[in-house]
This record gives structure tokens, C-alpha cells and sequence, in this order.
């Protein structure tokens, strides 16, 4: 009946700009659309505003709010289409509200929870519940507007002429945006949805002039507030990122200059090794440039001996031979020094290397040696301390045990007291008791004497209170006594307890005296290694030296020429075809066969070479010379 009541009302007539009412001249379907949206309007607008003024938690007894659902309740249905059922037709929103899972994945929670809420029984019950979840989450403009791209979807369940089909329904979509800034708390498993009417309340939109100037200004003033606590926030946020980036440019300036350093470091590193890499060029060229000349002098050699093979036809294939096989000497000599020159150098490199790192692990090592020493006078200041304490306590334990012990005798003292005390009163008890028989036997005889009885009677009872406030004084001092027995255990415990930590300082003090005795294990095994390593580094600099004295000496050679020579040199006898020359491999000069029948070891091949009589007995001298 409401729902009829509401669509008459709103297809006949219109608003004009007056305010007056203009007959319909458009469809009623458009009318109804326009209404609906206008209405939306309103509702959305006041209850932003009315949220803004009072506060932005609204509870589900809040009228606009209650308007709201209302209006958004009519809008999801106008032109529904009725679908037919055995018993009766069905014309719920539920139905679309349904397909949101399909389309939106996280608005299967939504549809999860509304199945679940145990008070819902109608389908039109489920979609109100749908609607208040909705508005929590500030997830319904986003809900509607994918049922609205989805016309495909939606024409199954509305009419073509609907407001879900038309435009109307995408501006309501947009207009929900607004409502993200308010946050809403409602109860909806209390709530009685599937009995509600929702008949929509115009008297809260139709105001007067006042009212709306009142509103206006509050609206104001509310706007004004928010505008200042948002400028406070965003100038506590000013605030707060000004300070981080001021610690994060200054953070950022040591570490600039941290890298300055390191690239100044990196660069003085670079330019050593570049150094390094010239002076290593240089002497790799000199090597070659040696092994050149060395190699220009072996082939000057052989083409003397091939000469002189020329001009002696006897022993052409003996000579050639001896050729070959000093080709391949000098070959292999070439060879092998260049492979022991290479080895040299990544020896040296491995060496460099090695001195370096062992430098930085003694450099660590020192400041760890120093950080141990520390720790080890701080050890020893509280080892001190410690000490210091442990006489201070041993002297306080020996006071409070003699104290105790008195407070002992004291509390014998009062135990003995005590038990007098106890027998006094049982020998009154027992005289009273005597009293009273005797008083009931002899009441009729002495009545004269029953004054005087019980006035000793009254004397004893004064006795009795006497004797138990002073039961009830030596009980609170015996109760004192045993508190302060107990603290005194306590300060007892507490200083053994201080005690063991002494001991397990001690400990600890003679792990860490374990641990520098082993680091200065370490440290002397490093320098033991150290040690070798420089003298493994001076005997390949020995080495190094001797081959390039060895080249120098094989630079100073000079061969001569077999067409120079015609007569040995020693001998003087003349060349022929049995007298063949030979060169000595120390002076370069030419000798026959029996003045050169002599082979020596020399610093430029260690393989025994000819050599002449005279080369070999100056070798022999220096020699001998040289040995001790």
C-alpha cells in the first residue's frame, strides 16, 4: 500500500521553479526516475551534513539514516519485474543485490555473512541487511555502480524503463561516493528487517527559512572547525615530515662523505695499482726485449756455425745436429725463464695480497687485544667492588647473627615466662573451682563470708585481665620478633644470591683469561707466519736479482765471427778441416776443439756449457774464492 501510495504520488505531479506544482507533460516513468533522484539527492546531502554537524559515528536510530535505506530501498525497486511463483508473485531486490558476488569478488564476505545472520527469514529482509553492510564497509557506490555496467545481467530483473537502467541510477552511484566520509556502527542482528515499512518521511526535507538559515550557519561553523583540524593535522604532519627530512639530509650527508672518503681512498688505491701495472709492464717489455737480443745472438750463432759448416765438408751432419740441439737449449732456456718470470709475478701479486690482508688482520687483532685489555680492567674494578661488598656483608652477617642470637635468648627467655604464666593460671582456675564448691556447700552457713569471697573473687578476675593483656603484649612481640627473623633470612638469601653471582663473575673473569691467552697464541703464530713470509719474499727478490744479473752478463757478450778467426786463440795453431772452431760460451771468442774441451754451469744456463781453458780455470778460482 505504501509503495502504490508513493508512485501515485509522484506521477502526477512536479515541482516548478516557483515551488508550485506544473501538470505532467513527460512520461510517468521519467517522472518517477526524476523524483527518485531528487530524493536521493536530498537524503544524501542531509545526511552528510546532519553526520558532519553531530558526528560522523552514526547508530542505527538515526533518523536520516533510517531515510536513507527508505529512498535506496525504492530506488532498487522501480521497475522491478515480478517474477511468478507457485503461491504468489515475488518482486524482491534480493535477486540483484546477488549477482554483486559474482561480479565483485569481495562482496562475497557481504553475502556470506547476511546468509548467515540467524533473524532473516524474507529475501527483502536480506537485501536491507545487504544495504547496512554495504555502508559500513563504504563499498556501496562501488557494489552498484559494477550491477550497473552489467545492464546485460540487470535486464532480467528490471523493466527497460527502470532506474537502474537509465542514467539516473549511475549519477545515484556517483552521489554514494560522498557517503565514504562517514562512519557508520550499526546493529544488524537485533534489528527487525523483514517487518519494517519503509514509507519515506517528507516533513524532514520541507523546512522553513529559519531552519534552513540555522542550518546553514551550523553547516558553516562545521565546515569552519574542519577546515581548522585539518589544517592543525596537515601542519603536525608538515611538522613531522620537516624533521624526518631534515635527519634523513643529514644522514644523508655522513654518508656522503663516508663515500667521498671511501672514493678518495678507492682512487689512491687505483692509482697504486696502476702503478704497479706500469712498472710491471715496463719490466715484462725489458724481459722481452732481452729474450730478443738473447734470441738474436743464438741465431748469429748458428749462422756462424752454419758458415763454418759450409767450409768444412767433414762432420756437416755432426755439426747440424749439435745446431739443432742448441736451438732447442736455448728454446726451452727462453721458456722456462719466462715461466718462472710469470710465476714471480703472481707470486708477487699473492704476496702483495697477503701482506695486505695480514695487515688488516693485525690491525683487528690489535683493537680487539685493546677492547680485552678493557674489558679486563673493568673486570678487575669490579672484581674489586665485588670484593669490597663480600667484606661489607660478611661483616653485617656476623652483626645481624649475633643479633639473632640474642633475639633467641630473648625468645627463651619468654617461653619460660610464658610456661610460669600458663601454671599460674591453671592454679587459679583450680582455686576458683575449689571456691565455688565450697561456696555452693556452705551458702546457707556463710552467707557473711560469700561477700567476702567474691570480693577476692573480683581481685582475682582484675588478676586474670592483667595476666591476658600481658599474654596478648608477649605474643605481639614474639610475632615481631619472628618478622624480623624472617627479613633477616631474607637479607641472608639476598647475599647469597650475591654470592653466586660473585662466583660466576669469577667465571666468566677466568674464561675471558683463557681467551686472551689464546688470542695471544694467535697473534704470536701470526707473527711467526709473517716472519716467513718475508723471507720466502727476500729469497725470491734474491732470485729475481740473480736472473737479471744473468741477462746483463748475456747482454755483454760479443761473439765473434768465424770469418774473423782464422788460428785459436790459445794455441795459435791455424783452422782447417780436422781443427774446427768452437765459441766459449763465457767470452764469446773462438777456440779449437782441444783448448775448449771444458763444460761449466754459468749463471746464464744452469746446464754445463763449453767453455775454454781459460774461462774455466778463472770460474774455478772464483769459486773457490767464494767458498769459506
Amino acid at each position: 500500500m505504501a509503495e502504490g501510495s508513493r508512485s501515485d504520488g509522484f506521477q502526477g505531479a512536479k515541482t516548478g521553479p516557483a515551488g508550485g506544482l506544473l501538470p505532467a507533460t513527460k512520461d510517468p516513468t521519467a517522472v518517477e526516475r526524476a523524483n527518485l533522484l531528487n530524493m536521493a539527492k536530498l537524503s544524501i546531502k542531509g545526511l552528510i551534513e546532519s553526520a558532519l554537524s553531530f558526528g560522523r559515528t552514526l547508530d542505527s536510530d538515526y533518523p536520516p539514516l533510517q531515510q536513507f535505506f527508505v529512498v535506496m530501498e525504492h530506488c532498487l525497486k522501480h521497475g522491478l519485474k515480478v517474477r511468478k511463483s507457485f503461491l504468489s508473485y515475488n518482486k524482491t531486490i534480493w535477486g540483484p543485490l546477488e549477482l554483486v558476488e559474482k561480479l565483485y569478488p569481495e562482496a562475497e564476505e557481504i553475502g556470506a555473512s547476511v546468509r548467515d545472520l540467524p533473524g532473516l527469514k524474507t529475501p527483502l529482509g536480506r537485501a536491507r541487511a545487504w544495504l547496512r553492510l554495504a555502508l559500513m564497509q563504504k563499498k556501496m557506490a562501488d557494489y552498484l555502480r559494477c550491477l550497473i555496467i552489467q545492464r546485460d545481467l540487470l535486464s532480467e530483473f528490471y523493466e527497460y524503463h527502470a532506474l537502474m537502467m537509465e542514467e539516473e541510477g549511475a549519477v545515484i552511484v556517483g552521489l554514494l561516493v560522498g557517503l565514504n566520509v562517514i562512519d557508520a556502527n550499526l546493529c544488524v542482528k537485533g534489528e527487525d528487517l523483514d517487518s519494517q515499512v519503509g514509507v519515506i518521511d517528507f516533513s524532514m526535507y520541507l523546512k522553513n527559512e529559519e531552519d534552513i538559515g540555522n542550518k546553514e550557519r551550523n553547516v558553516q561553523i562545521a565546515a569552519i572547525l574542519d577546515q581548522k583540524n585539518y589544517v592543525e593535522e596537515l601542519n603536525r604532519q608538515l611538522n613531522s615530515t620537516v624533521s624526518s627530512l631534515h635527519s634523513r639530509v643529514d644522514s644523508l650527508e655522513k654518508s656522503n662523505t663516508k663515500l667521498i672518503e671511501e672514493l678518495a681512498i678507492a682512487k689512491n688505491n687505483i692509482i697504486k695499482l696502476q702503478e704497479e701495472n706500469h712498472q710491471l709492464r715496463s719490466e715484462n717489455k725489458l724481459i722481452l726485449m732481452k729474450t730478443q737480443q738473447h734470441l738474436e745472438v743464438t741465431k748469429v750463432d748458428v749462422e756462424t756455425e752454419l758458415q763454418t759448416y759450409k767450409h768444412s765438408r767433414q762432420g756437416l751432419d755432426e755439426m747440424y745436429n749439435e745446431a739443432r740441439r742448441q736451438l732447442r737449449d736455448e728454446s726451452q732456456l727462453r721458456q722456462e725463464v719466462e715461466n718462472e718470470l710469470a710465476v714471480q709475478v703472481s707470486m708477487k701479486h699473492e704476496i702483495e695480497l697477503a701482506m695486505k690482508l695480514l695487515e688488516k688482520d693485525i690491525h683487528e687483532k690489535q683493537d680487539t687485544l685493546i677492547g680485552l685489555r678493557q674489558q679486563l680492567e673493568e673486570v678487575k674494578a669490579i672484581n674489586i667492588e665485588m670484593y669490597q661488598k663480600l667484606q661489607g656483608s660478611e661483616d653485617g652477617l656476623k652483626e645481624k647473627s649475633e643479633i639473632i642470637a640474642q633475639l633467641e635468648e630473648k625468645t627463651n627467655k619468654i617461653t619460660a615466662a610464658m610456661r610460669q604464666l600458663e601454671q599460674r593460671l591453671q592454679q587459679a582456675e583450680k582455686a576458683q573451682m575449689e571456691a565455688e564448691d565450697e561456696d555452693k556447700k556452705y551458702l546457707q552457713e556463710c552467707q557473711s563470708k560469700s561477700d567476702n569471697l567474691q570480693k577476692q573473687i573480683s581481685q582475682k578476675e582484675k588478676q586474670l585481665v592483667q595476666l591476658e593483656t600481658d599474654l596478648k603484649i608477649e605474643k605481639e612481640w614474639r610475632q615481631t620478633l619472628q618478622e624480623d627473623l624472617q627479613k633477616e633470612k631474607d637479607a641472608l638469601s639476598h647475599l647469597r644470591n650475591e654470592t653466586q653471582q660473585i662466583i660466576s663473575l669469577k667465571k666468566e673473569f677466568l674464561n675471558i683469561q683463557d681467551e686472551n691467552q689464546q688470542l695471544k697464541k694467535i697473534y704470536h703464530e701470526q707473527e711467526q707466519a709473517l716472519q716467513e713470509l718475508g723471507n720466502k719474499l727476500s729469497e725470491s727478490k734474491l732470485k729475481i736479482e740473480d736472473i737479471k744479473e744473468a741477462n746483463k752478463a748475456l747482454q755483454g757478450l760479443v761473439w765473434l765471427k768465424d770469418k774473423e778467426a782464422t788460428h785459436c786463440k790459445l794455441c795459435e795453431k791455424e783452422f782447417s778441416l780436422s781443427k774446427r772452431k768452437h765459441h766459449c760460451r763465457n767470452c764469446g771468442e773462438i777456440f779449437c776443439n782441444a783448448c775448449s774441451d771444458n763444460e761449466l754451469p754459468l749463471p746464464s744456463s744452469p746446464k754445463p756449457v763449453r767453455v775454454c781453458d781459460s774461462c774455466h780455470a778463472l770460474l774455478i778460482q772464483r769459486c773457490s774464492s767464494n767458498l769459506p
